[in-house]
């Protein structure tokens, strides 16, 4: 049973999807854990550094998780994302590189990202009829991350700050890491990565997540092609 969804990117069937999941340790797709790898070079176990964001599997950001609104229904919410991405056509950039954003790494995308940007806020325009307002306690978590005024607009009318002229696109691979960790583990991760992603790069589907009641992980329900 789920409390939340999300529509995200999620890598296809293949040895990226693979990679990603063992590194994350959970596999959405199928509902698994998944055993990290040992890496040359990291200061901890993958796993104590993919803690945070094990929960959401390999993913990059569209729609971020929301709760249904009153009176709307999960399988509404699968017919109109199977409508949506029939009449969207697939994004493509130049490349994804491990990239330091804050105190995390992240697969993020080089060159002309428009295309992807137009797509997540079309994304998110579109679903917004399916969330539930944030709670005032949801707002005031979010407020502990000193806001931008823009920022704050956002999350007043969108649920999430990080949206709109706000998103950037990317593929969260830990949670924060200490100053010192920052070098070696994005060293350790290229060298694993860079040679399983593709450049270019597509994104080719929209994919609908649940978070479980129990576990809050979330789990794939629906992947869309983009046909458009």
């Amino acid at each position: 049973m789920f409390d939340r969804y999300a529509i995200y990117y999620t890598p296809p069937e293949g040895a990226l999807a693979e990679a990603l999941a063992d590194w994350l340790g959970w596999d959405a797709t199928r509902g698994a854990d998944r055993q990290p790898p040992v890496l040359a070079g990291l200061p901890r176990p993958a796993a104590a550094l993919t803690d945070r964001p094990r929960k959401y599997g390999a993913h990059g950001t569209l729609k971020p998780p929301f709760h249904l609104a009153p009176g709307c229904v999960a399988d509404e919410l699968t017919g109109a994302l199977d409508a949506f991405a029939a009449g969207r056509a697939p994004v493509w950039l130049d490349e994804l590189e491990v990239t330091r954003i804050g105190r995390f790494l992240a697969l993020v995308p080089r060159g002309d990202t428009r295309a992807l940007a137009d797509l997540a806020a079309a994304t998110v325009q579109q679903f917004d009829r399916f969330r539930a307002p944030p709670t005032a306690e949801a707002l005031a978590r979010r407020r502990k991350a000193r806001l931008s005024p823009r920022q704050e607009a956002n999350l007043i009318r969108w649920g999430y700050p990080h949206v709109m002229e706000d998103f950037r696109f990317h593929i969260t691979l830990t949670g924060p890491l200490r100053p010192e960790e920052i070098a070696p583990v994005t060293e350790a991760l290229t060298r694993h990565l860079a040679p399983l992603v593709p450049a270019p790069f597509a994104v080719e589907a929209l994919s609908l997540l649940g978070a479980d009641v129990a576990t809050g992980r979330f789990h794939l329900i629906r992947r869309a092609p983009l046909t458009g």
